[in-house]
């Protein structure tokens, strides 16, 4: 494990929305906004610094035939330090943010998969957004990596705002997971290292309606903008031939939808979101004939080619302003531009609507920030703004516009007058803006207090972090590991038991220990302590329908194998159909588990083979998708279609990127069967039952001729597993 190089590493995880290291496509939908040009911008200025050495956007690998082929690629140089590193999750179409949840774990694995093949742990990850801070929690618990969230919008503040735009806590729930979001940063608030905020409210009246909130270690770093792009409109620069293909490209497009253009522009840009209240603008505009006779309105909302195409929220939003725009005949002072260059042509839209004298509008009813006020500010057009979250320190700190009610349309509109119908204050608020942006704003203050902020939590010690599981960088380290049954397999003879614990202790560091039983996590740990022997890193317990890690004495569920498995688990309808059969008993409560329903077999009625065959073809014919293992010629357990010891196994593989050959597995029943066989090195101990004799003369299972742990240290020489 290489680590402790020279400069900080850091990784970003930005799951949703569409990010590339160029020309970012803002508002091609509802994820695709502030949060992804945030993002790209803060790697960007953090990989120019000396003391960064690496830096890395996480994010989803997405290839669908509408979308750029660079959402496809796997890891996308941006500069010499900055890679953007694409995982694939939940398949590779685009999936907007709220149907995300359910591939989440299977993010985590591969994330844990990429970290080990790079050979480091970064030295510290930071997510954006409730869905990246589900991941970030998850490496954070196994790896303890010093951990920052950034929420960007909050769950209860989105659902409070909903509920008042009169929808039901059910359709919100089905639309937007908001219960599952919620949960989620309950945790993050809990489990990380920082959080970082932009404005002292957000700590106050957003994070503050969370239990956890008091857990929080809050930092407060507003957001910054490239002033190199965004720069005044007053202010002489040498204009090539493209900068002037692009103002008339932008003029042309507004030239379209309005019969006048000497009138000062009013401009709003945001994602197609009902929270963002555009209809709230278009009704302030649309009931205020002097405002229309003044100004003309312009609303870029996305980027879009068929609106009947689009999804569900974006689809209603746009649909509502076109309807407003026909109520209001607003025809010839309103345009809804379909497509919008972020990189090139926002900048210049900007100066061209400061050139009008005009103003900027966000009437969203909730705004975490709001970087657009800020672009707006450094090209000198003055703003009108939500009286709620961001704009209040933003307004207070450059005075550059006003703050108003966007809950009543005609505040939006007499703030807009207000400003319209005064050169003085006009000038005085674009002055205030182009003057006071550098220094609030820039992304060189902001990256100086970001840095210092890591560098005081890479120099923080803990007694015991709330973030860690030590079997996690143990895991990271191995490339080996051993993995057997614990009764007639690891246990029967106590001095063979006592001789392969020294073997571990002798060993500690080369390969990683773990168990695989048909006992309950709690009886298999009861046992292995009764016989004194060493805790192993991993157990995989009541036949592989549950995963648990090692953790200072005691043992953590690994929720990504519950997350794996349960798909499609029908448990109760599982019992009724095994209820029909009366050569099966409903083994003991303690026995049973939530991923496994365990029966004792009558053997004088049916032999195992028989009842093999009659559950599987019941559980086909009822299409429950479920296996049926035998064990000892007398159990049986019904476990989840992706459950058995085999799976875990290859699941533990998978995850920590520990390959097949180099992972010994011992046992000697029937429900060891799956993980012998395959590529993983299977040993058969010589007191095996008479189920696995199917199995001699298979590649890559050796059956020992000694028994019990004797048998386990003799397959181990038998592939030179000691060996370097």
């Amino acid at each position: 494990m290489t680590q402790n190089k020279k400069g900080i590493y850091i990784q970003l995880y930005n799951i949703h929305g569409l990010i590339r290291g160029h020309n970012l496509e803002l508002g091609l939908d509802a994820d695709t906004g502030g949060q992804t040009k945030y993002v790209l911008e803060l790697a960007k200025s953090l990989s120019e610094r000396d003391d960064v050495r690496k830096v890395e956007i996480m994010t989803r690998f997405i290839r669908e035939k509408e979308l750029s082929t660079d959402y496809s690629i796997k890891n996308e140089k941006v500069n010499d330090k900055l890679s953007i590193v694409r995982i694939r999750c939940g398949g590779s179409k685009y999936i907007r943010k709220e149907m995300l949840w359910d591939h989440l774990e299977e993010y985590v694995d591969k994330s844990i998969k990429y970290i080990k093949s790079n050979g480091e742990l970064p030295d510290v990850i930071h997510s954006h957004y409730a869905d990246a801070g589900y991941v970030c929690k998850e490496l954070t618990k196994f790896f303890g990596i010093p951990f920052i969230h950034t929420g960007h919008s909050l769950g209860r503040s989105k659902l409070e705002n909903l509920l008042k735009n009169n929808l039901t806590e059910e359709e919100i729930e089905k639309r937007y997971k908001m219960s599952m979001r919620i949960d989620t940063e309950e945790d993050v608030i809990f489990y990380s290292d920082r959080i970082i905020t932009s404005t002292n409210q957000e700590i106050e009246e957003q994070y503050g309606k969370y239990k956890t909130a008091s857990e929080g270690n809050y930092k407060v770093i507003p957001p910054s903008i490239d002033l190199s792009r965004f720069f005044p409109f007053n202010e002489k620069r040498e204009w090539g031939e493209d900068f002037q293909e692009i103002r008339n490209h932008v003029r042309d497009e507004l030239w379209k939808f309005f019969t006048n253009m000497a009138k000062p522009l009013i401009l709003a840009l945001c994602r197609p979101e009902k929270r963002k209240n555009i209809s709230g603008l278009i009704e302030a505009y649309g009931r205020d004939k002097q405002l229309q006779h003044r100004a003309n309105l312009a609303i870029f909302a996305g980027i879009r080619k068929d609106i009947t195409k689009m999804p569900d929220i974006e689809r209603e939003v746009l649909t509502e302003m076109l309807l407003l725009l026909d109520k209001f005949n607003l025809y010839g002072k309103m345009a809804i531009p379909k497509r919008h260059d972020v990189e090139h042509e926002v900048p210049e839209l900007y100066r061209i609507a400061a050139e009008t004298r005009g103003v900027f509008v966000n009437s969203a009813y909730a705004e975490p920030f709001g970087l657009t006020l800020i672009e707006a500010a450094a090209s000198g057009l003055p703003i009108v703004a939500t009286d709620d979250g961001g704009p209040r320190d933003i307004i207070g700190n450059l005075e550059n516009g006003m703050l108003v009610d966007v809950q009543d349309p005609k505040n939006i509109s007499d703030g807009i007058t207000a400003i319209l119908s005064d050169e003085n204050k006009w000038r005085k608020y674009s002055n205030n803006g182009i003057d006071r942006v550098h220094r609030f704003y820039s992304w060189k203050s902001h990256t100086e207090n970001y840095i210092k902020m890591v560098k005081e939590m890479l120099d923080e010690t803990k007694e015991q972090p709330k973030s860690f599981i030590s079997t996690g960088k143990r895991l990271f380290s191995f490339d080996k590991m051993v993995i057997v049954d614990i009764d007639d397999t690891l246990l029967g003879d106590d001095t063979a038991l006592n001789e392969f614990k020294k073997l571990i202790i002798d060993n500690e560091g080369k390969f990683g220990f773990g168990v695989a039983t048909g006992r309950t996590v709690d009886s298999a740990r009861k046992v292995l302590a009764e016989n004194d022997f060493v805790e192993p890193d991993i157990i995989i317990s009541s036949v592989g329908a549950e995963i648990y890690y090692h953790n200072k004495g005691e043992y953590v569920l690994s929720t990504g194998w519950e997350a794996h498995i349960s798909n499609q688990w029908k448990r109760d309808k599982i019992i009724e159909l095994m209820s029909q059969f009366d050569f099966l008993e409903y083994q003991e409560e303690d026995t049973q588990r939530k991923f496994k329903a365990s029966y004792y077999i009558d053997t004088s009625k049916i032999t195992p083979d028989e009842v093999k065959e009659i559950l599987d073809a019941a559980l086909e014919e009822n299409r429950i998708k479920a296996n049926a293992i035998i064990s000892h010629n007398q159990f049986v357990d019904v476990l989840p279609a992706r459950s058995s010891k085999g799976r875990a196994i290859r699941y533990i593989s998978y995850r920590w990127n520990i390959p097949h050959e180099s992972i010994i597995v011992a046992g000697d029943s029937g429900n060891d069967e799956d993980m012998l066989r395959g590529e993983l090195l299977g040993v058969v101990v010589a007191n095996h039952s008479s189920e696995l004799k199917k199995l001699k003369g298979r590649r890559k299972i050796y059956f020992s001729n000694k028994s019990f742990a004797n048998g386990i240290m003799d397959g181990m020489r038998y592939y030179n597993f000691l060996e370097e």
